[in-house]
């Protein structure tokens, strides 16, 4: 299968019908170079499972996970989802992420009846190149010689594309705390906004800790670099479409005791913000 058809695949969870204090659905793990699972396909079906017991009137606005352990790429993942609370406007699921009968991820997320309220937004940075402008990263990738290039070049469901240099081998440029990246899937996907929000979610998880490395002159390709995400936090704010171009801007705000804390705001090409998102991870660099 396609990488996009895979992560549709991984996405359509599947039901067991247990109905006890929770619901259960499962869902397969996905290969990743090194054995261990990619943080944004468990963020993505843990929000695909919590969505599943809430009317499609309610969509996820907000979801806060922690990553509890390493996934392993060969074992399918249960997701048990815990109907905490429904409102008027508001609902709220907790979704415990497990393999071999231990959490991998614990997440909470609320959903919300679509409402008319207040609006304004922080503005998208001027003079962003458009992402046609820009190298095609899958064949700058394709060309090193790395298994874990290779994946990224063909294994992944987003063509994505750096605002000046990427930090695959290298830092070039200034040493900066910040960064942008155009996004979109590499195909069309259906026309169902849940299934586009937790794609989102997935996809929020490949470079947020990326201005971290780049402050400090560290590429993904660092000896001795140990990186692994913590937790994240999320909030959509308006309707999205992934497999239309997504500009994710990113800072690093502070760094310190082996950890990395990264903001993001993700917008469309024409300025609307639809997505926050906040990560601290672990960034290990010997001396």
């Amino acid at each position: 299968m396609d990488p996009l058809a895979t992560l549709l695949a991984a996405l359509d969870l599947t039901d067991t019908g247990a109905r006890t204090s929770e619901d259960i659905f499962t869902g397969p793990a996905l290969y990743n170079p090194g054995g261990r699972l990619f943080g944004g396909q468990v963020l993505a079906q843990s929000v695909a499972a919590a969505t599943r017991t809430i009317g499609p009137e309610r969509p996820i606005h907000s979801m806060h996970g922690y990553f509890l352990r390493p996934g392993e790429i060969d074992v399918p993942i249960t997701f048990a989802v815990d109907r905490i609370h429904d409102g008027r406007s508001f609902s709220t699921r907790r979704t415990q992420a497990y393999q071999r009968g231990v959490p991998i991820l614990s997440m909470i997320a609320s959903f919300q009846t679509e409402d008319e309220g207040l609006e304004h937004q922080a503005p998208m940075p001027d003079d962003l190149p458009m992402p046609e402008d820009l190298p095609d990263e899958r064949k700058v990738l394709s060309a090193i010689d790395h298994p874990m290039a290779q994946y990224w070049a063909t294994g992944r469901a987003f063509d994505m594309r750096h605002v000046g240099s990427p930090v695959f081998l290298a830092v070039e440029g200034e040493r900066v705390a910040h960064q942008a990246v155009w996004l979109k899937a590499i195909g069309p996907l259906p026309d169902d906004p849940a299934l586009h929000r937790a794609a989102l979610a997935y996809a929020s998880d490949y470079t947020i800790l990326e201005p971290t490395f780049r402050r400090h002159g560290i590429p993904w390709a660092q000896p001795g670099l140990k990186a692994a995400s913590l937790d994240h936090a999320m909030w959509w704010h308006r309707p999205v479409r992934v497999d239309e171009w997504l500009v994710y801007v990113q800072e690093s705000t502070s760094a310190s005791g082996g950890r990395g804390l990264a903001l993001g705001r993700i917008f469309t090409r024409d300025g609307l913000l639809v997505a926050s998102v906040a990560q601290e991870g672990m960034v290990r660099v010997p001396h």
